[in-house]
Formats: structure tokens, sequence, C-alpha cells
């Protein structure tokens, strides 16, 4: 159980914190600047706040006080000469089987910092950084200053070694729609695990890639998609294109990894070497942004389904949370607390967080609801907030 509350939002920093009354928030931090990402760092209890200023370009902050103070840290830079191929929004007409043409190149410029990650205790000054256009960056002096994986950019389903020269593979990533608002259509990365029993395998997440894993530290990155569908496809079980929305571990058993995709909920007990299809369509249980995991155990996960695509709404105006406590054999909808009637809202892959019992969520539409019986009830924390791009306890 943790005592505080970190939201993300389009206009700043918004922190709730516990005391024997209940929850309250403090005054909003990081005012006016839309803010991808807060979380805290176990390890140190350092506040991480990844800033999207529209003049300035994707900043890293940081507090070592709880949040009374904040300071700008070195943010992300490619290195010089790191390109990727351009990626083109799909039109009505786009045919995915088409021949490709001649990869057109763009240097490499980061648009977002969409996630943020630590490493584990043996190594306190470990972090790593998702962005789009799909770089992950590793920090080992605690984020004062960044380095490029090379091995996962130079990848030979993004094209090969672009340094090099010219693509020497097909490029098989796609682009993201959450890209779209940059002016471009490139992949992201914004889901980082770390194994807690071996700091050197990690797993990313990437839209649209796939799930891809390295057990060696990052020199080496294999796709780990096996059992993904991809429905919109001819060949749904392609290895690599796939769309997950969010990937997540339940720390107590690491082996178990969930995963709420563009076209369904997937589970995996095997350690990601394989997925299966868990969506109950016919309850509304299939298309969503987030997922959490519980701790401890594996088979339990939580979800806050929505309207698929163009709609992206709350299903039929009212608003549920669904648990599965058996790996997605089955699931129970909860509503008690939550608006069931002409709700809008819609929960982003970064929206929703587990800590002990406690659940909690925040919408586009600035509302905030926590549970404390492991989703079974809701409360509403506030109304008329910002939007909200992410929630993570502290």
């Amino acid at each position: 159980m943790s005592d505080m509350i970190l939201l993300g939002t389009r206009k700043g920093t918004v922190i709730f914190d516990r005391n024997n009354d209940g929850w309250h928030p403090r005054p909003i931090l990081h005012s006016g600047i839309p803010v991808c990402y807060a979380t805290r760092d176990p390890r140190d209890g350092a506040l991480w706040a990844s800033l999207d200023h529209g003049h300035w370009g994707p900043k890293l902050s940081r507090s070592r006080d709880g949040g009374d103070t904040w300071e700008e840290v070195s943010s992300l830079k490619y290195p010089e000469g790191a390109r990727h191929i351009q990626q083109y929004l799909p039109t009505p007409d786009f045919d995915p089987e088409a021949p490709a043409g001649r990869p057109q190149y763009a240097d490499a410029s980061v648009y977002k910092i969409w996630n943020i990650a630590f490493g584990a205790d043996n190594q306190p000054g470990r972090l790593y950084a998702g962005t789009i256009p799909g770089g992950l960056f590793v920090s080992d002096n605690g984020g004062d200053s960044w380095e490029l994986n090379r091995p996962l950019w130079n990848h030979e389903t993004r094209g090969g070694d672009l340094f090099a020269g010219e693509a020497t593979s097909e490029n098989l990533w796609g682009g993201t729609p959450a890209s779209i608002d940059y002016g471009v259509f490139e992949p992201g990365i914004h889901s980082i695990v770390v194994d807690p029993r071996d700091p050197n395998h990690v797993y990313v997440a990437v839209s649209s890639a796939g799930v891809i894993e390295t057990t060696d530290g990052g020199q080496t990155w294999t796709g780990s998609s096996h059992g993904m569908l991809m429905d919109y496809l001819p060949d749904p079980a392609v290895e690599w294109g796939h769309d997950p929305h969010f990937v997540t571990q339940c720390p107590g058993q690491p082996d178990h990894l969930w995963q709420q995709n563009h076209c369904g909920i997937f589970y995996s007990d095997d350690g990601a070497r394989n997925w299966r299809k868990v969506s109950k369509p016919d309850l509304g249980i299939h298309f969503g942004f987030p997922i959490a995991a519980d701790a401890q155990d594996g088979k339990t996960a939580w979800v806050v389904p929505a309207r698929a695509d163009s709609e992206r709404m709350a299903l039929d105006g009212g608003l549920f949370v669904a648990r599965t406590t058996d790996g997605g054999h089955s699931w129970e909808s909860f509503r008690d607390g939550l608006p069931q009637q002409n709700a809008y809202d819609i929960v982003l892959r970064h929206g929703l967080d587990a800590s002990g019992d406690d659940l909690c969520f925040g919408s586009t539409t600035g509302n905030v609801y926590l549970s404390e019986d492991r989703g079974e009830t809701w409360q509403c924390l506030g109304n008329n907030l910002p939007p909200i791009y992410s929630v993570r306890f502290g």
C-alpha cells in the first residue's frame, strides 16, 4: 500500500497524499506543461516527470525531496548519425501486403519520452526511458546522462545499422497513432519491464512492433510475440508489427505477464515465450489501453475496457473495471461507485495502477477513481482535472 499517487496530466503533475482523513491533492506542479508520465523510483524515492514542452521539446524533471522542489536533468538526445526509416499513416486504401518502395530516411529526434523505468536494487543508477520514434535510452548515473541502446535501434527488423549506410533488411516496425500529434507516424516504446530476478532480462513493448526481449543486458534482442494476433491483417499471427497498448509483469511471479493489446487482452505464464488471448468480447472485455497485474498473484489482473478505434469511449455510456483471478479464463465486472450514464471517459495506457489492495485510474476527461478493495468498489478522488496521461502509486 502506498500513501502517494502521481498523475501526469495535460497541464502538469498532480500529487495526491493519503493522511488520516483520506486522500488530498497538492497544488499542481509543472503548471501548464503536459506531463506524459510521472513516477517514483522505489530505490531512492526520487520522483520523475516526463515533460512535453510545446516549444522546448521533451524534458525530464526530477525531485529528490518528495516533490517539493524539482530540477531539470539532462534530456535524451540521439547521437549524430542516428536515422530511422520513415513511416506513413495508412490511408483507407492502404495495402499491408503491397511491396515496399525504396525506404525514406529521417534523422532521429526525440518527439516524446513515453515511459521511465528503473533498474534493480543492485543497479542504483540504472534508469530506462522509451521514446517515440522507438529508441530505448539507458542511464547508469541516476539520469544525469543517457545513452541510446544501439543493438535495439539497429535491429534487423528496423532495417539494420543505418549509422553505417543504407538499410540491409526490411523494416517491420509500424507507427503508432500516438505520434500523430507530433506530425509523424513513427513507432514508440511505452512499456519497459525489468525482471526482478535478473536485471539483464528486460522486456520492451513497441507500438507497433510487438514485445521484444533481452537476456544479456541489451546486447541482443529477440521478438517475444508468439501467440499474439492482429485481427486486421491477412495473417494475424505474423511475428512482427503487433500493437501492444501496455505490457506489465507480476513482480512476485515474474513469468506471468499481461498485455492489453489493440486486438484484445493477452496473458503469458511462461515468461512471454507464448501468449494466450483471454478477451471476453461478449462481456465487453476486449479493447482498451491499460492493464495492471497483482504484485503477488500472477493470475490476477485488471483492465478498464472501452470501445475501439474511432469511438474510444466507455462502453454504452457506463464505466467499469474488470478483474480476473484465474489467468483470464473468467472475468468479473465492477461498477459500484463508477458513473453508468453519459460517461465518455477513456483511460490511456499508463492511466491505471495497483498497489496492494488499492487501485487507481484517471481518464482523459479529468476524473480520478480509487478502489481500496481490489477493484470491487470505487470512490471519486477528483473531477475537472486536466486530461490524465498517467497514474502511478508512489
